[in-house]
């Protein structure tokens, strides 16, 4: 299969083109690593430059085409990934693992994003100002920043950058994107998409590589007005601290996500919580469900609930029907899995899974059971460090204060949900968890499109949120002007 897979190209001024490393990579799917997705170009600094450039060069034009103009784009965008969306989906599942059904979604997820913001941005403008002076006009008018770059993650490998890259070109603002090298194809579809619907050359410019190679290039030059990015915390903090003054960044990190379990809490509906918040994508998720925090007069019984959930859940390949859990992502991601379960068995008291499964069927994936532990230590690394694997702690609590202390107990705050029927825990739940996004009866996972998304703490930058008419606010200036009448 290596042999015929497909050369997949950067586009950049325009144009589909080579690295002028001359090199690529392949993309391994990670439930069968004999299969090569694609291969893509591994890209270095000339060819960063070379984007740079050609987003610059566009921004003039494209600031000024008019907003109905952008959203035709923008729309047509939308469709083409709509009458994709079966093919695309298989794609996605190829090379990132997810079940088929959840990549299909978050395809048509995407065109929706573009489609919110095809119409958002038409209203986004800016204010009035009374003055004193009758014969004086105060007033502000949102502008865009220019050139802008995108990074985004492999888990959700589209609908992240949708919901980056459609609120920048909306604003009028040119663009890098950079897509994860773990699943670089989704990316390079919906490069694709824009440019089908006939975006001028040059706003929308799509670089692949590793970003030892290509990411300070896309980052810290002063050409570069803002920066989106989602990974990991260290990658974000390194990105923040490296640009220039006159560059903004937007950046979503990571999380250690509690889930709050109360006594008068459903307790079918709480695993159900857990399972979907904490399993889910193989628990590959910045706002997965990671430390569950049990009032201990229900410990038991939800623990046991919990279990046999998770006995019965179905693991394998995303394009078999019926499939709970597929691989994870890559390599790197199954042996910190491990070695976190490891961890975990010696600080803790195991109770169920993490372990590799290499029988007929897995022998070429990077496939793990969900593991559950308990009578988890504040101190253990499965409760303090993300995992970003199906991995979930068990801690239990004493009282609401006691909860919520050890909830908040955590250099992260993106997000935190709680299961109760109880009014007066649900209020000051919201009003006391240290968290940007924060779930009453429902899962940590999950946001809408048209609601701001951001995380607290160390998390995000706690700049500007993405997501919503928040996300319009990152990609923009205000000026204000004072006309005399």
């Amino acid at each position: 299969m290596s042999e015929s897979a497909t050369v997949f190209k950067n586009l950049i001024a325009g144009e589909w083109t080579d690295s002028v490393s001359g090199k690529t990579f392949a993309n391994i799917n990670p439930a069968d690593t004999r299969d090569v997705v694609g291969h893509f170009q591994a890209s270095v600094v000339a060819d960063a430059q070379a984007a740079i450039q050609a987003a610059s060069a566009a921004f003039a034009q494209w600031r000024r085409t008019s907003v109905s103009a952008r959203a035709r784009i923008v729309n047509k965008a939308a469709d083409w990934l709509e009458a994709h969306a079966d093919a695309f989906a298989q794609e996605l599942t190829r090379e990132e693992g997810k079940p088929l059904a959840q990549s299909r979604d978050e395809i048509l997820r995407s065109a929706q994003v573009l489609r919110f913001y095809a119409v958002e941005a038409q209203t986004f403008t800016g204010e009035t100002f009374p003055s004193d002076d009758p014969d004086q006009l105060v007033y502000t008018q949102r502008e865009p920043l220019g050139v802008v770059t995108v990074i985004s993650p492999w888990n959700f490998p589209i609908s992240i950058p949708a919901r980056k890259i459609a609120p920048a070109l909306m604003a009028g603002n040119t663009l890098i994107f950079k897509p994860s090298s773990d699943a670089p194809l989704i990316g390079y579809r919906l490069a694709e998409a824009f440019a089908q619907a006939g975006i001028p050359a040059g706003v929308l410019n799509f670089v692949t590589g590793r970003a030892s190679d290509v990411g300070a290039a896309i980052t810290e030059s002063p050409v570069v007005r803002a920066i989106s990015f989602t990974g990991s915390t260290a990658a974000g903090e390194h990105i923040h601290r490296s640009v220039p003054i006159t560059t903004r960044t937007q950046m979503e990190l990571g999380g250690k996500n509690p889930l709050i379990v109360m006594e008068d809490a459903d307790l079918d509906r709480a695993v159900d919580l857990a399972v979907k918040g904490g399993l889910s994508l193989s628990g590959q998720a910045c706002t997965g469900t990671s430390r569950i925090l049990v009032m201990e007069s229900v410990r038991e019984a939800f623990t046991t609930k919990l279990v046999e959930r998770v006995k019965n859940l179905k693991i394998g390949s995303g394009v078999t029907p019926g499939m709970d859990l597929g691989p994870l992502a890559n390599r790197k991601q199954l042996d910190t899995v491990l070695g976190y379960v490891a961890s975990g068995k010696e600080q803790a008291t195991h109770l169920i899974g993490g372990d590799q499964l290499t029988g007929e069927g897995f022998e070429h994936g990077y496939y793990v059971t969900p593991a559950v532990f308990t009578n988890v230590p504040e101190s253990a690394r499965i409760y303090r460090e993300e995992i970003f694997g199906p991995v979930l702690a068990i801690v239990s609590v004493t009282s609401y204060d006691d909860a919520i202390a050890k909830a908040n107990d955590t250099e992260y705050g993106l997000s935190a949900a709680i299961a109760t029927s109880n009014p007066r825990y649900m209020h000051r739940f919201a009003d006391e968890i240290e968290s940007g996004t924060v779930k009453i009866n429902r899962t940590t996972t999950g946001n809408v499109i048209n609601a701001p998304f951001g995380g607290l703490k160390r998390s995000s930058t706690s700049t500007f949120r993405e997501s919503g008419r928040a996300g319009l606010e990152f990609y923009t200036q205000i000026k204000t002007v004072y006309r005399g009448l």
